[in-house]
């Protein structure tokens, strides 16, 4: 792992943050798969959000898995998530839909969604194009699941040579050993802290208080 760039050019990326995983009303609520540390996040994202807009010009992403309808419209889910996701059905993850958006604690903050179709939010999105077009060397992760989505975005980053900061507590899990294996695991290509740490970081390198 590298140190971190002494000219750092910010990107806050948001994984799948979506209604259709948080909210009550969205397709993982309805199939009773939930999780209260996922929840919270985006009251705990938010300030940081607006934090990296405001004190560093800094770019916010947003990825949004998605369902896309075949011919018939029905949602085309891959075989594996289907067999652990079996209550999936037409119109959850749609595009455009209410349930593949972002959720309303942090649309507001958002500038660019890419569309994903597996874990990673660079797999077949345009993702890393928006970045280096906007001068990114430096990715912020958080969102869901820490050992899924983020894991893998977070790979995929560092082969791409971006600088990468994970949020510990800026991430869930469906139970919190799978969490902390996964920080674990990314410790080893990634800079592993909390979201208090890393606003004290951005106020360090902008010369403001972040309090």
């Amino acid at each position: 792992m590298s140190m971190p760039n002494a000219d750092p050019r910010y990107a806050l990326l948001i994984v799948d943050l979506q209604n259709d995983f948080l909210h009550p009303q969205g397709a993982y609520a309805r199939g009773k798969t939930t999780s209260e540390e996922a929840a919270a996040l985006p009251a705990r994202i938010r300030p940081l959000a607006q934090a990296i807009k405001a004190r560093a010009q800094g770019l916010v992403c947003a990825s949004l898995f998605t369902l896309w309808p075949n011919a018939a419209g029905e949602p085309m889910v891959s075989p594996h998530l289907l067999a652990k996701r079996g209550f999936l059905k037409k119109g959850d993850f749609a595009p455009g839909s209410w349930g593949q958006s972002v959720v309303d604690e942090l649309k507001d903050t958002v500038d660019v969604c890419v569309q994903k179709v597996a874990y990673s939010a660079f797999f077949n999105t345009q993702l890393d194009w928006v970045l280096r077009r906007s001068g990114v060397n430096t990715l912020v992760v958080c969102g869901i699941v820490t050992n899924g989505g983020v894991a893998s975005s977070v790979r995929d980053a560092h082969v791409r040579d971006y600088d990468t900061v994970v949020l510990s507590d800026g991430c869930a899990a469906f139970s919190a050993s799978q969490h902390q294996a996964a920080l674990d695991d990314m410790a080893s290509v990634a800079e592993v802290m909390s979201c208090s740490e890393w606003l004290s970081r951005l106020a360090q390198s902008t010369g403001l208080d972040h309090h």
